[in-house]
């Protein structure tokens, strides 16, 4: 998967048409490549980090966030974004799709009402669905792309039984698991890895650019 590079926790480097977009950088360390879109999903520190955005862009660099943090991107240019949009920059093509919390005890986490997002991508003519921090929701259901990447952490996102109830839900080629290690530790990744494994059948790990510290 050379257009796609997992960098850790939900944090990843596209390289579409010759160009960098990063979909929520977090803790940049080794990967410092120019970017040229930024894609944020919401404002959490995990996902909007302000000091990897400075690493990394530009007064050229097209920035995309939920509309309450435009004023806040520290460098490039801003563009705020909401649920059920299609966008265009660069000649790339994207949309955004609801990303929110359904189980009971996280409600409060990621409010529906705040209309935070998920990207579906076109990453070289396959489409890549980047869903954000959310549960299990009815947006998932007969949703079509090719890449699909699912966390699983628990405690702010679906936990690995329901990441498995989403792939079997979504109509992917891959079904890539994210946003986890950094909260589920070592032990508990290698579990949710496992059972992962044994119920997706088109399940694909990706290795981690930089190794998560477990100690989210």
């Amino acid at each position: 998967m050379e257009d796609i590079e997992w960098i850790g926790h939900a944090s990843f480097l596209l390289r579409i048409k010759g160009k960098n977009v990063y979909i929520d950088p977090f803790k940049l360390d080794s990967v410092r490549d120019h970017a040229d879109i930024i894609l944020v999903t919401h404002p959490h520190f995990d996902h909007f980090d302000v000091e990897s955005i400075r690493k990394v862009a530009d007064k050229n660099t097209l920035v995309f966030v939920p509309k309450e943090i435009v004023d806040k991107v520290p460098v490039g240019k801003a563009t705020g974004v909401e649920p059920n949009k299609k966008y265009s920059a660069l000649g790339i093509e994207f949309r955004t799709v609801p990303a929110y919390n359904v189980v009971k005890e996280r409600l409060d986490k990621h409010p529906r009402q705040n209309d935070w997002v998920g990207y579906i991508i076109n990453v070289n003519g396959k489409l890549l669905y980047h869903p954000g921090d959310t549960d299990f929701i009815e947006e998932m259901k007969g949703l079509k792309v090719d890449i699909a990447l699912l966390p699983m952490s628990g405690t702010y996102t679906m936990d690995v039984n329901q990441a498995i109830d989403a792939a079997k839900a979504i109509e992917a080629a891959q079904y890539i698991p994210m946003h986890y290690k950094m909260v589920l530790g070592k032990d508990g990744s290698r579990k949710a890895e496992k059972l992962f494994k044994e119920k997706v059948s088109k399940a694909v790990f990706l290795e981690e650019v930089q190794e998560a510290k477990y100690s989210f």
